[in-house]
């Protein structure tokens, strides 16, 4: 990979400045960059200098820095509080220790990866993300399109009565997970986020009424029914299929358990 010309913005007005110019690629935890397609940035934008390291929790919901490291938002005792745990263990199998400290959640986000398991955790919890020009959108939306010339500011976690669960399946500990899953519910919706399929994360939607009368083990089958799986080195699409029931029936059977709890 070659780096034509590399700047350390100082405001994110000048990085959305340089993030015009044809070729042009944000930097933050560098990470990913080695999965990136593009073998020749013109303009790298490097805006590890900007203040967008904060966790901050308002009343009404968690407001996440796009620079936070994935280490931080896995010690985050507020947020894994919210999250019942979920978001411990969607991020502690991600590489190693010293990868997350240096990974970003924006740039995992940026990266609308397959196997990303921050992508499949944080479309079950409903989250935003912001944008510097293009303001709020839902998660949902942007995985479809991705950052194009904007940059990703922060990402908005809504704290609402939901109850949250994660599992993924990996064939040893730090490896790419080869399905991932994350339930969550509130008094009238629960949502089911499924990826490593191999292909990115989608969230599917039901009214909670509807899924407690049909029972967990139709609308786990629903659910699994509704994605399309592909097969690759880490499992068949037919193995994803089957674990996909499997694990949206669980998580789904517990988080209504744990919200009547």
């Amino acid at each position: 990979m070659h780096i034509a010309q590399y700047t350390k913005a100082q405001t994110l007005a000048e990085a959305w400045e340089l993030h015009q110019k044809k070729g042009s690629v944000v930097l933050g935890g560098c990470c990913w960059l080695r999965l990136s397609p593009q073998r020749i940035i013109r303009q790298a934008v490097d805006i590890s200098a900007l203040p967008l390291y904060d966790i901050e929790e308002r009343e009404t919901e968690f407001r996440i820095g796009a620079m936070v490291s994935l280490r931080d938002l896995e010690l985050c005792p507020s947020f894994a509080a919210y999250t019942q745990g979920a978001s411990k263990e969607a991020l502690r199998h991600i590489v190693g220790v010293q990868f997350r400290n240096l990974a970003t959640v924006g740039g995992s986000l940026c990266g609308r990866f397959g196997f990303s398991d921050v992508l499949t955790l944080l479309l079950a919890l409903d989250a935003s993300v912001v944008l510097y020009k293009g303001g709020e959108i839902k998660l949902a939306d942007f995985a479809e399109t991705g950052p194009g010339s904007d940059i990703l500011t922060h990402v908005v976690v809504p704290k609402t009565n939901r109850h949250t669960a994660y599992a993924s399946l990996r064939l040893n500990a730090t490896d790419f997970p080869v399905l991932a899953c994350a339930v969550s519910c509130t008094a009238d919706e629960v949502r089911c986020a499924v990826g490593a399929r191999p292909a990115r994360a989608k969230v599917l939607c039901a009214a909670r009424e509807e899924a407690e009368r049909a029972g967990a083990e139709e609308t786990a089958r629903q659910w699994a029914d509704a994605l399309t799986y592909q097969s690759n080195t880490r499992g068949s699409a037919e193995y994803r299929r089957d674990m996909a029931e499997v694990l949206c029936r669980r998580l789904l059977k517990q988080v209504l358990e744990e919200s009547k709890g």
